[in-house]
């Protein structure tokens, strides 16, 4: 009896180490609902004017307050502001977010704050003076947008109700700089919604370096046609028109206005005679009298940055690029202090590259080179005559930091580790905070000084780590291949944990491959990855490929698609099946794939015009047609349908559906104010035209990313289960 009790002892003791070591296999639940694997963050840091300290939120107990911290030591050095001080008559708020007045004596918190488009939000604002210690709010109790300090401190500007405002915070006076604005006809200090959308700002508006003047947007979009929203949360079904310009259709008049603070006047920036253009952005020069103005034509291959004289508003054109494709607009436009030059990033000579220019447009020094892109400067350091920028020079899938001097000498690479690296720095340029991650490897966040030496470490998510080494994983793993065309194309590949390569498998392709925009990035990439995991443990290899057309690796593989959009890349998405079908532990009957948004669109083209290549396919808020898109993002690929008829026929799934032979699923939000449904709808009448059977799911309400509540965690195991029935 004791020699039967010692084995099970011994029995239950092996059993007991064995179950410890065994890991657990990832469930959407953990990563849609209870948020097992998220990472820790460090919000980009508030440079304050000394450029040695920062300010962050932080939640102390069940209040917000706001703290200042020292960058070389890392240690809380004061308390700015509780939340308890900031006292209404409706009680306490909350701060959501802040800015300081330049001088920093006043900060201005915002609250209430409402979505409106992607970018776009309107928010109650307050002045809070730290020396009075007193709250005031902005405007009464209607919402503004885009409230802004002025340079001197004294004033702030915003838009209410389509019409740009000044407030002198000494006076408390309201003064109104437009009254023209109206709802879906005129928009004064803010962007129309495919500017917000496709040129990725909303804020119309900009003051001078001395507070005299202040430049802003006109949009005259009443000829523009509405596209109707419905919200179903009620019991009637809530109508929202917006405009929205399709391809081919009538955009915004745009123009561009100063106003001068001391006279009151409005002053029209001549643009030329030209009205169908663009203007992507607009800049002040260090003279308080000069701004820059870039101007786009229609088809975005003509770029022209024009310096305008705000008393006059004359303009000069200083400099001019033109290409066969198209133009892309960046934010990497720097006007230097001393008044004579300006640093610029241009494509135009293959790869995207950093110049130096005289203020007459005459260049000064090529400052990068090579068969590589820069990513985006981060800032010029014109005490030391140094730049700083990101690039993938070591390769297309990492995003690394260098510096460079002004005339192009002491190139030097900054970045601590191979992978992907988000930079802030502090207004001094002594000090930047370093969010590095690999395919693998989640946030990792470090404070280095200017040279690149690491000061501390901020954040590790050793927690996560962790949490992730209980879990069955595999690693994401790199590869390249040529296409039957010689292309040479980038991918990544995660294979379940316990891959046997004399078995066959099938593939799950996740793709986007929408212009300029990359899925094998060598960077942590959270919920999608989990779920990758999760369904790499189901037996699944998960591959994702970037055809021609994506980013970083020169302007002639990015423009290739030009006029042809969804050809080349639905072709090498389909060499990437073939070469996937190919490998001896693949089995080639079974290879699906799925895409969101440009991917969405990818995937049903693929499903359409390969038939024969997928065994199923998901499209979540696909374009179907690019008719139903808008102007800016698909002229700009495709110039008008009325100019490139087949560019836009022959490249539509919606009119290849009579070929689809595999399982497919449609996912659409009905409040997707970027892709309108209606892509959907008119993709189900295709396919009922043809009696083509599909799956379907439409999220009420829901906009472009489908979230909000279990939203998400209800998708994924929509999909899931359809992969799981149909690969």
């Amino acid at each position: 009896m004791k020699k039967t009790l010692a084995v099970l002892a011994l029995f239950n003791l092996l059993s007991t180490g064995s179950h410890a070591q065994t890991k657990k296999d990832i469930t959407l639940q953990e990563i849609w609902a209870s948020r097992t694997f998220s990472a820790q963050m460090v919000d980009q840091p508030n440079s304050m004017k000394d450029g040695e300290h920062f300010t962050a939120l932080e939640q102390v107990g069940n209040q917000t307050v706001l703290l200042k911290y020292d960058y070389k030591t890392g240690k809380v050095v004061d308390t700015l502001l509780r939340q308890k001080d900031l006292v209404t008559d409706a009680g306490n708020i909350t701060i959501e977010d802040y800015q300081f007045s330049p001088d920093e004596s006043k900060i201005m918190i915002s609250t209430a704050t409402e979505q409106i488009y992607r970018h776009s939000t309107k928010a109650s604002n307050y002045i809070y003076d730290f020396k009075a210690k007193k709250l005031t709010p902005l405007a009464g109790t209607s919402k503004q947008m885009y409230a802004t300090f002025s340079p001197d401190g004294n004033k702030v500007a915003y838009v209410k109700e389509n019409n740009l405002y000044i407030r002198n915070l000494s006076s408390a006076r309201e003064s109104a700089v437009t009254n023209d604005g109206k709802h879906n006809e005129i928009i004064n200090g803010a962007t129309d919604w495919v500017y917000e959308e496709e040129f990725s700002f909303d804020k119309g508006f900009a003051w001078n370096s001395d507070g005299s003047k202040i430049a802003y947007y006109k949009f005259d979009e009443s000829q523009v046609k509405e596209y109707n929203l419905v919200s179903y949360g009620t019991l009637y079904p809530q109508q929202n028109p917006y405009k929205y310009p399709k391809a081919g259709e009538a955009n915004s008049k745009v123009s561009i206005w100063v106003f001068d603070v001391q006279s009151a006047k409005n002053l029209m920036m001549n643009t030329g005679a030209e009205t169908d253009i663009y203007i992507p952005r607009i800049k002040w020069t260090n003279d308080k009298n000069q701004l820059s103005i870039q101007k786009l034509n229609r088809h975005q291959n003509k770029l022209e940055l024009l310096i305008a004289d705000a008393g006059t508003g004359n303009t000069s054109l200083i400099l001019q690029e033109v290409s066969d494709t198209y133009v892309d607009i960046t934010d990497d436009l720097t006007f230097l202090s001393d008044g004579k030059s300006f640093i610029w990033t241009s494509e135009k000579e293959g790869y995207n590259h950093i110049y130096h220019y005289k203020m007459n447009g005459k260049l000064i020094k090529k400052v990068t080179s090579g068969d590589w892109d820069v990513v985006e400067m981060k800032g010029v350091d014109e005490k030391n005559k140094t730049i700083y920028y990101v690039s993938v020079e070591s390769s297309p899938m990492d995003r690394e930091l260098y510096s460079v001097k002004l005339d192009g000498s002491g190139k030097k690479k900054l970045s601590p580790k191979k992978g992907t690296n988000v930079v802030s720095f502090s207004s001094s340029f002594r000090y930047f905070l370093n969010t590095f991650s690999d395919a693998n490897t989640p946030y990792y966040v470090t404070l280095h000084s200017s040279d690149g030496k690491q000061i501390r470490v901020l954040e590790d998510n050793a927690a996560l780590n962790k949490t992730l080494s209980g879990y069955t994983m595999s690693k994401k793993e790199f590869f390249t291949f040529k296409t039957s065309e010689g292309v040479s194309l980038n991918g990544w590949m995660i294979k379940p944990a316990n891959f046997d390569q004399n078995k066959k498998y099938p593939v799950f392709m996740t793709v986007y491959g929408g212009p300029g925009h990359n899925t094998v990035n060598n960077s942590w990439e959270s919920q999608n990855y989990l779920w990758h995991q999760m369904l790499a443990q189901k037996g699944y290899i998960v591959v994702s490929v970037d055809n021609r057309g994506t980013g970083y690796r020169g302007a002639a593989f990015k423009k290739s698609t030009y006029k042809q959009l969804g050809k080349l890349e639905q072709i090498d998405q389909a060499e990437a099946a073939k070469h996937l079908g190919g490998l001896n532990y693949v089995d080639r009957n079974r290879i699906g794939i799925q895409g969101w948004s440009f991917g969405g669109y990818l995937s049903s083209l693929c499903a359409t015009k390969s038939p024969d290549l997928f065994k199923m396919a998901i499209a979540v808020a696909p374009v179907t047609n690019w008719r139903f898109y808008d102007t800016i993002y698909t002229e700009r690929f495709l110039q008008t349908p009325q100019e490139n008829k087949e560019g836009y026929d022959d490249n539509s799934p919606i009119n290849f559906v009579k070929n689809l032979k595999c399982p497919y699923l449609l996912v659409h939000g009905s409040g997707d104010d970027n892709v309108h449904m209606q892509n959907t709808m008119e993709m189900i009448n295709a396919l009922v035209r043809v009696n083509k059977p599909f799956d379907m799911f439409i999220y009420p309400d829901r906009n472009h990313g489908i979230y909000g509540g279990l939203t998400r965690l209800h998708l994924y195991t929509k999909m899931t289960s359809f992969i799981e029935e149909n690969l």
